[in-house]
């Protein structure tokens, strides 16, 4: 039985992150599946019940994150506009070049996404993940929710509609790779109209700082606010070293190897259309950036 689970962990990983936008929290729901599937094999005849393993497993799962997800949203105080998802960190080598990377890229969901998907209520997040991103069948999706296949495919609807242009960014690595380290080179060097031309007007800068020095958390809108906000930090660009960030360009701000800020960005063409940024000490110390600090 363990072994019959493990093939299918890295799935319901896949899922439970999409679901929950935390990979600590995405850890607890995979081991809380492993237990229930333990728990039913126990049971007389209950492994007789399990006939696709890997649907009982990710209808579990899914089950799991949103009860995971109600319990988040009756006690969060924090505002989700100024809550940054925990972001995958790999280095910025050449993805052809590393395993790891690609396997990153080939199994990415975006910060962008992950923070438009904070806005959606449990039933709709967990209706438009499982449909849209893992293919899962409305008529399987409706049960999990206590809900008919119609009102589970009118809940992903509403929240396509909500999410319409986060998930079909350009796929371009390499002109987005360009495009970061002009950014990079122009706040370094303070050229602030040079930024003007590579931030979108209407750019979203999302600082969660957490209780860190950074603080308070902020949302910035607009590219000239945003700029005023970056020169703040101007100084901390020299330690600044490129990253990717759930397979899209950032920076690691790790003064002395000591990481202070994790920098993402989401680019749409030639323009930078929001800047993500992690600075809660608390949870940039629980990410594994030992690949990139090496």
């Amino acid at each position: 039985m363990t072994a019959d689970f493990e093939q299918h962990r890295a799935h319901l990983h896949a899922v439970a992150y999409r679901m929950l936008g935390s990979l600590s929290e995405a850890d607890d729901a995979v081991q809380e599946a492993w237990l229930r599937l333990s728990r039913t094999a126990q049971s007389p005849g209950g492994r007789a019940d399990v006939r696709d393993l890997r649907a009982w497993l990710t209808t579990v799962v899914s089950r799991v994150c949103l009860d995971m997800l109600r319990s988040r949203t009756s006690r969060r105080e924090v505002p989700f506009d100024v809550h940054v998802p925990d972001p995958i960190v790999t280095g910025a080598g050449h993805p052809a070049d590393d395993p790891q990377e690609r396997a990153v890229l080939a199994d990415s969901v975006g910060l962008a996404l992950l923070v438009v998907l904070d806005t959606l209520s449990p039933p709709e997040r967990l209706a438009f993940v499982l449909h849209d991103v893992f293919a899962v069948p409305f008529e399987e999706i409706g049960p999990v929710l206590d809900r008919s296949p119609a009102a589970a495919k009118q809940l992903a609807s509403r929240a396509r509609r909500r999410l319409r242009g986060a998930s079909s960014l350009s796929s371009d690595l390499g002109r987005q790779r360009q495009v970061a380290a002009a950014f990079l080179a122009a706040a370094q060097g303070g050229d602030f109209e040079r930024l003007l031309t590579i931030l979108d007007p209407e750019v979203t800068l999302r600082a969660d700082a957490g209780a860190g020095p950074f603080g308070p958390s902020t949302v910035v809108r607009g590219a000239r606010d945003v700029i005023a906000q970056a020169a703040r930090f101007a100084e901390l660009g020299r330690h600044a070293r490129p990253v990717l960030v759930n397979g899209a360009p950032g920076f690691l701000v790790a003064p002395q190897g000591r990481p202070v800020a994790l920098l993402a960005l989401t680019i749409e063409g030639d323009r930078v259309t929001q800047l993500n940024i992690l600075a809660d000490p608390d949870r940039l110390a629980r990410l594994d950036l030992t690949d990139v600090l090496g």
